[in-house]
């Protein structure tokens, strides 16, 4: 099993806490902005948290009051300008792995939202599995104000299944802000709290996810993005073999013997 702990990132902040791993772009004074290396090196530690025996849970945290303002205009879209087809897809394939890896990674992803979330700032949200956000918060998945489409690393397929698919599509088609309200009252931020607060209400709830059944926590995220594809029935039968499979566990005798008792039931993860 990996350990998470040691890993040392070039190109953004890491700590290991009680099974919480916290995440930060590291370039504030520029809001974040991502580079072709931070992409990889995110998707790659995306990739190793799914096997992390020291990981439960995963904070990806602002800094400098902003989340992430989305790819760098000098070190990203000018040398896209001059690249040929076969280079600009592997790019687009790249970014895309990063959604899958946080999708894939088996362990539930808290988004802390502050400031700019912008282009592929606003996908890391999307794709996380809990945002909170600041009322300063602005997001926008602006590629149609950059000439490109709006279907941008599975925007078209994840977004309209948080928020609905009208108000998808005038984000998508216009590239325009969603502001914080927005985002609450649309179902794309579980809460507004204030910048003072943010870090430790996404490190509360990461800390109650780890508490409690993580074995069983990684199979519900598995079923979440799963079902997507699934017919009814299909879905049904899919979370009837994973919900056996839970069974099995020695949490769930755990949490029978702590009923049988009157007492918390304190979860292991297996």
């Amino acid at each position: 099993m990996t350990k998470m702990a040691d890993l040392k990132p070039k190109h953004f902040l890491w700590r290991v806490d009680g099974k919480i791993a916290r995440v930060q772009l590291d370039r504030p004074e520029r809001k974040n902005p991502l580079t072709f290396d931070s992409y990889a090196e995110l998707r790659d530690m995306f990739r190793e948290v799914r096997y992390a025996e020291d990981v439960d849970a995963v904070v990806f945290l602002s800094n400098g009051g902003n989340f992430c303002s989305g790819g760098d205009v000098h070190d990203i879209i000018g040398p896209l300008v001059a690249m040929e087809m076969k280079e600009l897809l592997a790019f687009t394939r790249m970014t895309g792995d990063l959604v899958k890896a946080m999708l894939g990674c088996a362990k539930p992803i808290i988004s802390a939202v502050d400031g700019v979330a912008v282009g592929a700032g606003a996908i890391m949200a999307m794709a996380s599995d809990i945002r909170i956000a600041t009322p300063a918060a602005k997001t926008a998945f602006l590629f149609a104000r950059v000439g490109l489409a709006g279907c941008d690393m599975g925007a078209c397929a994840i977004l309209p299944r948080i928020i609905g698919q009208g108000r998808a599509a005038e984000l998508l088609y216009t590239g325009r802000t969603m502001s914080a309200a927005e985002g609450e009252r649309w179902g794309f931020y579980n809460r507004l709290v204030e910048a003072t607060v943010l870090e430790s209400e996404a490190l509360g709830i990461a800390g109650s996810i780890v508490a409690g059944p993580t074995f069983a926590h990684g199979i519900t995220k598995t079923q979440l993005n799963q079902e997507w594809s699934m017919g009814l029935e299909q879905a049904i039968e899919a979370e009837a073999q994973a919900q056996a499979i839970c069974m099995q566990t020695r949490d769930f005798e755990r949490a029978y013997r702590a009923f049988v008792a009157r007492e918390k039931p304190v979860f292991e993860g297996a």
